[in-house]
């Protein structure tokens, strides 16, 4: 039986981004969804690709464009106090919870939930 290996991230639904790597370096969007078991990501406006579909009988077909996945190692969080792309830590406040934690400016960067 083969082991799973346990994968993590900082990262969030509806968290600000910046690219860091690819042909859409530097371009700042939101994450949409997060697929853990694959270790990626789709962001808003990154990665557009072409889909070349045929006519069904649902839809007439054509040439559609939508965001592909992106690595998560390739995306860095942007910070709302700095307003930069900086590294996440965690931390566990006295009370129990776990937040993140700029570690550029200290500050604790909250978890949108829409």
């Amino acid at each position: 039986m083969k082991a799973t290996k346990k994968t993590r991230t900082y990262l969030r639904k509806n968290d600000r981004v910046m690219v860091m790597a690819g042909k859409d370096k530097g371009k700042v969007g939101r994450i949409k969804l997060i697929e853990l078991s694959k270790y990626r990501a789709i962001v808003e406006g990154a990665q557009i690709i072409k889909r070349h579909t045929k006519p069904g009988q649902r839809s007439s077909g054509g040439i559609i464009e939508k965001e592909a996945p992106i690595h998560i190692s390739n995306l860095m969080l942007i910070c709302p106090k700095c307003t930069d792309p900086v590294r996440i830590s965690g931390k566990v406040l006295d009370d129990g919870s776990k937040v993140r934690v700029c570690k550029k400016c200290g500050e604790i960067i909250p978890t949108e939930t829409k």
